[in-house]
């Protein structure tokens, strides 16, 4: 029997409004304790830790503390809003308003736990003496943060806006390569700023902890997940998901080979951002949905990559 296959085009999108008048007060505070539990333990790694260790981690946070070095009254989290806002203004027409919303929620959030709540926490004394073992903590607690802040569809900005820029406008360079360019420019500073080569390799060192325990947590970073979903509410669960995320489902007619039971399948492809999501909207419409989750190393057509073109 041939399969009757249905492309579900993304729907217009969402207002900010209108996407949490349908979640309510549930979706506000969930994204709330995520950024404020997510923005504690990346503040604690950097003003704990990497701060006081002298060397600078890549991104717009490594700008920042380059920055702090010289300008002491001028916060970290301070400097990385003014960097960011600009950066993530630009990005807007491509990030979409409601991650552009959620994000700059997250930047505001990080940014007062950064520059006020947890400094008045103290410091790790030993950093300046101990910097190794301040840059494993200073990766950790920043990675699972931003992990955790990612996880409800949001972010803190940073040069995960300038990487998907740099993508839009030069589709044939790999993320790990804009990720690696970009980061690599800010922690080489380190080097003349701090006057220590080691700050360059205690940079790379937090950068790589932290990417390490984001991939860990989030499913990866620079390649996407196919989820393949076998339910009888395989087209709610795609209304839902292409609602919350923007993100189009292809739905196919497939039949059980031991029951001869007929159901559907759905097929979407997703960010590591946004399988966190689509995993969270299955098991609340159908909890008994075979959910299967593979990795694309590369996915090209509207909404991913463009294809090349010679």
């Amino acid at each position: 029997m041939k399969q009757k296959k249905t492309a579900l085009a993304p729907r217009k999108k969402q207002s900010v409004i209108a996407y949490y008048k349908k979640f309510g007060w549930k979706a506000i505070g969930r994204d709330l304790l995520h950024d404020v539990v997510g923005s504690f333990l990346y503040a604690v790694g950097i003003s704990f830790f990497a701060e006081n260790a002298n060397f600078a981690p890549g991104g717009i946070t490594g700008i920042a503390m380059i920055i702090h070095h010289y300008v002491p009254f001028l916060g970290i989290g301070l400097m990385s809003l003014i960097i960011n806002i600009p950066v993530a203004i630009i990005c807007y027409r491509l990030l979409g308003q409601i991650f552009f919303f959620k994000s700059v929620k997250s930047m505001l959030i990080s940014a007062l736990f950064l520059d006020v709540i947890v400094p008045l926490l103290g410091s790790y004394p030993d950093a300046a003496t101990n910097p190794l073992l301040a840059a494993l903590f200073a990766g950790a607690l920043s990675g699972i943060g931003l992990a955790i802040i990612y996880m409800p569809g949001s972010s803190t900005g940073g040069t995960d806006f300038i990487i998907m820029s740099i993508r839009k406008l030069k589709p044939h360079l790999s993320i790990g390569t804009i990720s690696l360019v970009v980061d690599g420019v800010v922690i080489l500073l380190g080097w003349p700023v701090f006057g220590n080569i080691n700050a360059v390799l205690y940079g790379v060192l937090m950068t790589v902890v932290s990417t390490t325990v984001i991939d860990k947590l989030m499913y990866g970073t620079g390649t996407r997940r196919m989820l393949l979903v076998i339910s009888d509410k395989a087209q709610e669960i795609a209304n839902s998901i292409m609602e919350e995320t923007e993100r189009g489902a292809t739905l196919a007619d497939v039949r059980g080979a031991y029951t001869g039971k007929p159901h559907q399948m759905m097929m979407c492809v997703c960010s590591k951002v946004e399988v966190f999501t689509s995993r969270r909207i299955i098991n609340r419409i159908d909890p008994n949905a075979i959910v299967m989750l593979t990795t694309v190393d590369e996915a090209y057509g509207e909404g991913f990559l463009e294809p090349d073109v010679d």
